[in-house]
């Protein structure tokens, strides 16, 4: 038997032990059925079960592929706002695809794209490594980054 402060009291009577549980007004709960002889706590049943509830709740982060899209005329400013949600994502452990969308003409200065693709690799370098680098598919450029 293993008290209410986590002491190990030894083998015991089980009209003893319930003695002991309600003389500190706890509960007696068998924690191991199999072994022998069988271990039994001296503790609040209630608070034991809510605990086991959150334990089994808990969410495990599941990694999501988040996309970003550009344009080859999008001004510093946005850029920038982008790097930093970006930033967010990498933090919270998701990978980033950032596409370039291209329009028209546009496709013919492919170049003006992927220097902004350069850009943002650069400013997210130190949390984040390029995982596929710049790729033109017919009219969009992309590169996913994933967290260090």
């Amino acid at each position: 038997m293993i008290d209410e402060s986590g002491v190990q009291i030894g083998v015991i009577t089980k009209e003893d032990a319930i003695a002991r549980a309600k003389a500190v007004s706890l509960d007696l709960v068998e924690v191991a059925p199999d072994a022998v002889p069988p271990v039994c706590r001296i503790i609040n049943y209630g608070k034991f079960k809510y605990k086991q509830k959150k334990k089994l709740h808990q969410r495990q982060h599941v990694v999501q592929l988040k996309e970003l899209r550009l344009r080859p005329k999008t001004g510093e400013h946005d850029i920038q706002t982008k790097i930093r949600q970006a930033r967010k994502f990498l933090e919270n452990k998701d990978r980033v695809i950032v596409n370039m969308l291209f329009k028209g003409r546009e496709r013919a200065h492919s170049e003006l794209g992927e220097n902004i693709l350069k850009q943002i690799a650069a400013a997210l370098e130190d949390i984040a490594k390029v995982e596929k680098d710049r790729v033109m598919e017919d009219r969009k450029m992309g590169m996913i980054l994933a967290p260090k």
